[in-house]
């Protein structure tokens, strides 16, 4: 190769660069998002949440244990790759938020809550992305 192609070369945004400031964007967002959302479902009153979610009180260990896989959700798909400690587990963590907005798509059909679903798409698909991102596209070495 001569000079001109490694210079250029070594100005170039790589791709692999460019996805991991990707991943590490949406899994900030993704640990904002579901970190509230966790927080609320496990420290508020069931009747203040039952203001929104109809079914709170009449289900209440179910509205604890969204809230718990919320907030585990949220650390999971941050920690293991901040401290580089098991960072495969990352990607574990997005599929469990994947899994987690499946189910709600599914709970929001069947109550014929279609206004709910470009959401729960929009977050399932982000957490897909980062599912995929930290196990093939740019994982993410351990210590």
């Amino acid at each position: 190769m001569n000079a001109a192609v490694l210079a250029s070369s070594a100005h170039a945004v790589h791709p692999h660069k460019a996805l991991n400031l990707s991943l590490w964007i949406v899994q900030v967002l993704l640990a904002a998002i579901f970190g509230l959302a966790g927080l609320m479902n496990t420290t508020r009153p069931l009747a203040e949440l039952a203001r929104n979610v109809d079914w709170a009180t009449a289900y209440p260990v179910l509205v604890r244990f969204i809230g718990a896989s919320e907030l585990a959700g949220a650390l999971g798909v941050v920690l293991p790759s901040l401290t580089r400690i098991q960072p495969r587990l990352t990607g574990l963590a997005a599929v469990g938020l994947l899994t987690v907005m499946v189910l709600a798509s599914g709970y929001h059909v069947v109550r014929g809550e279609f206004g709910s679903l470009p959401i729960t798409f929009a977050l399932g698909g982000l957490a897909g992305f980062v599912a995929w991102g930290r196990y093939c596209g740019a994982p993410i070495d351990p210590r």
